[in-house]
């Protein structure tokens, strides 16, 4: 899912854009460990397209080809504004939980939020864990004990990633600014 919301999220920030651009502003600002297939990234559009989330609106001249144009609708608008808003289980892939971070400060969303959204959801799952392992087995604290460990580096990252917003948001403005001019 995360592709996706982040391909809808960008263009929601550039108000319409055609696939090429897109997949340089996610390799840019997310490609970090694995930059998108041009394949995905119009496979990507063709299927949030299908469903609603997004919309052709016409053709651009790029080179020697026609790019097609998209811009998000307002349910693809809703569709991120809940994603990033929901916070993911423990025990869910970091990255997610980064990439709503940055696309975020990105859209101008509160990422603050999303990150005290997210500490609520490891707190509560703390408490449930280190209740629950108080009447087990040693088999069963011992499971309890490896998720608690795992929830605490998870809580420290979001602490970690709160105390860093203003550089975060800081830096990708830069790095916007300089993808801005190289997709022109």
């Amino acid at each position: 899912m995360t592709v996706p919301m982040a391909l809808l999220a960008l263009l929601e920030t550039t108000g319409s854009s055609h696939g090429f651009a897109l997949k340089k502003r996610y390799d840019g600002l997310l490609g970090k460990e694995r930059e998108l297939k041009f394949g995905q990234v119009y496979s990507t559009l063709a299927r949030l397209e299908r469903d609603g989330l997004a919309a052709g609106i016409g053709f651009e001249q790029g080179g020697a080809a026609e790019r097609k144009l998209y811009a998000i609708t307002d349910a693809g608008i809703t569709e991120v504004d809940t994603w990033l808003r929901t916070p993911q289980l423990p025990g869910g892939r970091p990255t997610e939980l980064f990439t709503k971070v940055i696309l975020a400060l990105v859209s101008g969303r509160p990422a603050g939020e999303i990150l005290d959204d997210q500490r609520e959801v490891y707190l509560q799952r703390m408490r449930v864990v280190t209740h629950a392992r108080t009447r087990g087995d040693v088999v069963y604290r011992l499971a309890g004990d490896f998720e608690l460990l795992h929830l605490e580096a998870d809580l420290k990252w979001v602490e970690l990633a709160g105390q860093r917003l203003d550089q975060l948001a800081e830096q990708l403005n830069a790095t916007q600014e300089r993808t801005k001019g190289q997709t022109s």
